[in-house]
């Protein structure tokens, strides 16, 4: 028997099948659907199971019947891409537009460049700005959170945090007056709040993203690096101008920055190979993030600001390429 086994690049080798990969960022995002459902109950629940049972169907349907090959649905990939687009979405969005979105990302975004592994862009962000751009009006409606609904009984719908900043300041409003309508940051952190089931809960995310990191699914450079540079940056203009500029507390726990940095930004398929790609994957996330919530159209750039770089992928991957086995370096 060979003991030499030839095969193309890369000739990487883990502990853990792309299967335990998979099932241990499900297991990291259950904190996280654990608070909406709290927040929004059956609704959440609702969009959750729709997501997910659409991209399982839907890549089944094209694995069976057009690829006609392995059906491979099994491996966890098809279910954390429905989960991070219910994640990306409002509780209440019509079940026929998340079939849109899950066809989008699993037959477009995904399954066109051939499967798990090939797909250049993260395909719940596709599918998530596919909805955004197509259905504006329903992807921006966000329904109040049970307690809300309390304390404003008359009221069904609400504009995030970052859009009622966003909104406040185009009509010239000072942030002291705009922050009066905005929850505080430690109710940002813990989840109470409107928003899509991402960025209900900072913390639940921290929760799942710290497991990643402890498990060794992922590694600490995107992450930090991205959240670094958006407090970095937003810091800079709230000492500046702190009546113009948001303070950098308040970006970090507002929208789905932690729900990107942890489980979008490194999707280990459309993320640079080496540690100082990555490093400049997260620096450039974080600028183009700064960019567009401050001074772009849109109140959340996170989605954008990763798609753009996962776009970059490849030009990073060229200059910032990882040792050679055997390679010895000078200098």
């Amino acid at each position: 028997m060979s003991l030499l086994k030839v095969s193309p690049s890369p000739h990487a080798h883990g502990e853990m099948t792309v299967k335990q990969i998979m099932y241990s960022v499900i297991f990291a995002l259950l904190p996280a659907l654990a608070v909406s459902i709290f927040f929004f109950g059956f609704d959440a629940l609702r969009v959750s199971i729709l997501a997910v049972g659409f991209c399982l169907a839907i890549e089944w349907a094209i694995q069976k019947f057009l690829l006609k090959g392995d059906v491979c649905i099994t491996d966890g990939s098809a279910i954390i891409t429905g989960l991070l687009l219910a994640f990306n979405v409002p509780s209440n969005l019509p079940w026929w537009i998340i079939m849109i979105g899950c066809i989008v990302s699993i037959g477009i975004a995904k399954m066109s460049f051939g499967g798990l592994g090939k797909n250049p862009f993260n395909p719940a962000l596709i599918g998530r700005v596919f909805l955004l751009v197509s259905f504006p009006a329903d992807m921006t409606t966000w329904p109040l959170n049970r307690f809300e609904q309390l304390a404003h009984p008359d009221a069904v719908t609400g504009a995030t945090s970052l859009g009622i900043l966003k909104e406040g300041l185009k009509k010239g409003e000072s942030l002291s007056a705009i922050f009066q309508h905005i929850p505080s940051n430690i109710q940002l952190f813990l989840g109470n709040h409107g928003g899509s089931l991402g960025e209900i809960s900072a913390l639940a995310i921290i929760i799942g993203g710290l497991f990643l990191l402890l498990r060794k699914v992922i590694t600490w450079h995107i992450p930090f690096t991205y959240l670094a540079t958006v407090f970095t940056f937003t810091g800079i203009l709230f000492l500046i101008n702190p009546e113009r500029f948001a303070s950098p507390i308040f970006h970090l726990v507002s929208g789905g920055l932690m729900l990107g940095a942890f489980f979008m930004a490194t999707d280990m398929v459309t993320t640079p190979m080496s540690a100082k790609g990555m490093i400049i994957f997260g620096l450039g996330c974080g600028v183009i993030t700064t960019i567009i919530r401050v001074w772009g159209a849109y109140p959340e750039g996170v989605s954008f600001a990763i798609l753009i770089m996962n776009a970059a992928t490849p030009l990073i991957n060229l200059g910032f390429k990882p040792k050679k086995f055997g390679e010895v370096r000078n200098g």
